[in-house]
């Protein structure tokens, strides 16, 4: 039944490809300011291993002969306007940026202006990967004893909003690979908020979970409760507030956001909840470009997200611990190589809790912690036939959304965005879009002491950016990128994307195989998360290697995927989108 609804879902998403083409308007291009620099990755040089990892450029036979572009995202209508974006010349960095700009409307309930992600480029030209970390700050007013007792009661959970860094990232990101005008990125995400969207299958799933507060919001109840009904699958609703803020964008600039209007309604929003956010910290938030992670697998050299991300972690723990030898020997999908897998995934979760924070505050030494020493000595730890004990802990993040681009210069993007929990803090601006509560991402004191992180690397501080899951990767072969992908669904981002990633490196599963695979998941509180569709042999034998098995709750973390090859000098480029969340793929 789940798969026939995700080639449902699949189907349905290619149809709004074709009629949901959006518009764009041109306006002159805004001042761009200077990008504030933090760290930078170095050039990306050809590696010389001689290793039996096979190539991330095989394709399937039926692939056609030449592709120019590619999208993948969650989105139907961001799919459809980024694919569009391409058309008219625009870099995978515009088409990237229009994207989740339409994402932010049609699929409130993961990403928005409210929020703030990561992304990861390729630069043809530079032969560079980069990261940007548009993440959200605490305020510097906050008050560390507010972020240990949870949950917060409705009145005070403006507590939780960091200040938002989507909009500085979209300006930073336009401003290093931008090729159309900015403001012209803006107007169909505006368009569509005006002219009407159509609900999704996850969108109104999601409005379902959330129907008490849906209902009471005065906002969304008029754009997705209209006379008191909730909005079903398919239904069109429009959001003319959120129109205007875009529209506004559009022709001042994002500092409209920061220091205007925009940035006044978001403080007063935020502050008659609790928060003590105030327009000083929406004023001196900055982008910080970050060396990205950087591991090498045979041929291959990954690249993935840095600290405050601890979402890169997982990906360079599991790729230096094992072997492409090794993981085969155990068969793809087998119990032996699903439990291997969540027994990594435990010991990565872990060492998150104890070492990763905001770099501004905990130097965290990721190089030591991924070293093959250390990997091989925990790799000795692990049996086949016994699963260790899981410390108890909760992570909350849901809302999170993400865009693959490959444009016709051969330049990629992946951009992560998040509100972090479903509609973030569940406080609506009067500009029509919700804002974060990322700020829940801290870790509490009592959760710290229970993992002797006595160093307390994820605990609140003024202006520090809290822990995240995101784990946007792009993999190089020969100096050239052959694979991009990243995932949302919080903290279950990781081990998705990760899971994709060895079943195109080590087992040369096609692009749409990758992303949906029956997936895992080791969650922080133990115990292993399968899908319903594993069969009851797989069950079975997990349960003989000692893992307590759930596979009733859904997953629904997706992972967008590209691959680039080529065959007879022709570049061949294969997308795929996760069918758990209906999103869409399109290569052109």
């Amino acid at each position: 039944m789940l798969r026939a609804l995700r080639q449902r879902d699949q189907a349905l998403g290619w149809l709004c490809v074709l009629v949901a083409a959006v518009l764009l308007a041109c306006v002159p291009p805004p001042s761009t300011p200077r990008l504030p620099t933090q760290e930078t990755s170095p050039p990306v040089r050809p590696t010389s291993s001689a290793s039996a990892v096979p190539s991330a450029t095989s394709l399937p036979a039926t692939v056609p002969a030449a592709h120019r572009f590619a999208v993948a995202a969650e989105s139907p209508s961001a799919a459809a306007t980024a694919m569009q974006v391409l058309e008219r010349g625009g870099s995978a960095v515009d088409a990237a940026i229009a994207g989740m700009l339409v994402a932010g409307v049609a699929q409130p309930v993961s990403s928005g202006l409210g929020g703030g992600g990561f992304a990861l480029c390729w630069s043809a030209k530079h032969q560079r990967v980069s990261f940007l970390d548009f993440r959200e700050t605490a305020p510097g007013g906050i008050r560390p004893k507010h972020y240990e007792a949870r949950p917060l009661a409705d009145r005070s959970r403006g507590k939780w909003v960091g200040v938002p860094g989507e909009v500085a990232g979209i300006e930073a990101l336009h401003h290093r690979w931008g090729v159309l005008p900015l403001g012209e990125l803006f107007r169909p995400a505006a368009e569509l908020a005006r002219q009407g969207f159509a609900v999704s299958r996850h969108m109104h799933r999601t409005l379902r979970w959330k129907r008490s507060w849906v209902e009471r919001s005065p906002v969304y109840a008029a754009i997705f409760a209209p006379l008191g009904k909730l909005s079903a699958h398919g239904d069109q609703a429009t959001n003319p507030a959120l129109a205007k803020t875009l529209e506004r964008l559009a022709s001042e600039g994002p500092r409209a956001f920061y220091d205007g209007a925009i940035g006044r309604d978001v403080v007063a929003t935020a502050r008659a909840a609790g928060s003590r956010i105030v327009l000083r910290d929406l004023k001196d938030y900055q982008v910080l470009e970050r060396a990205p992670l950087v591991v090498s697998w045979g041929e291959h050299q990954i690249y993935t997200a840095p600290p405050p991300s601890a979402g890169g972690l997982m990906v360079a723990e599991t790729l230096t611990m094992h072997g492409q030898d090794e993981l085969t020997a155990t068969g793809y999908g087998s119990g032996a190589y699903l439990h291997l897998l969540a027994e990594t995934f435990r010991g990565a979760v872990a060492d998150r809790i104890r070492a990763i924070g905001d770099p501004a505050f905990i130097k965290a030494d990721v190089a030591a912690l991924t070293s093959p020493e250390r990997m091989r000595a925990r790799r000795a730890k692990i049996s086949l036939d016994a699963t260790r004990s899981a410390e108890s802990f909760g992570l909350n993040e849901s809302g999170t959304s993400q865009i693959v681009t490959v444009d016709e210069a051969g330049n990629v993007a992946v951009v992560t965005s998040s509100v972090n929990s479903m509609f973030g803090a569940r406080l609506v601006t009067g500009g029509g879009f919700v804002l974060n509560d990322q700020l829940a991402a801290f870790t509490s004191k009592r959760l710290e002491q229970q993992y002797r992180a006595g160093r307390q690397p994820n605990a609140a501080r003024a202006g520090a950016r809290p822990v995240s899951s995101m784990a946007p990767t792009i993999v190089v072969r020969s100096a050239s990128p052959v694979l991009a992908l990243g995932g949302s669904g919080g903290t279950r981002i990781p081990a998705s994307v990760t899971q994709a990633l060895l079943a195109r490196l080590a087992f040369g599963r096609t692009a749409q195989q990758c992303v949906s695979d029956l997936r895992i998941q080791a969650p922080a509180a133990g115990g292993l998360r399968i899908e319903a569709e594993a069969d009851a042999a797989l069950l079975a034998d997990l349960r003989r290697r000692g893992e307590v098995i759930e596979n009733r709750l859904p997953d629904y973390s997706a992972v967008q995927l590209v691959t680039i090859g080529a065959r007879d000098g022709a570049r061949l480029l294969e997308a795929a989108s996760d069918p758990r969340k209906g999103g869409v793929a399109v290569v052109h």
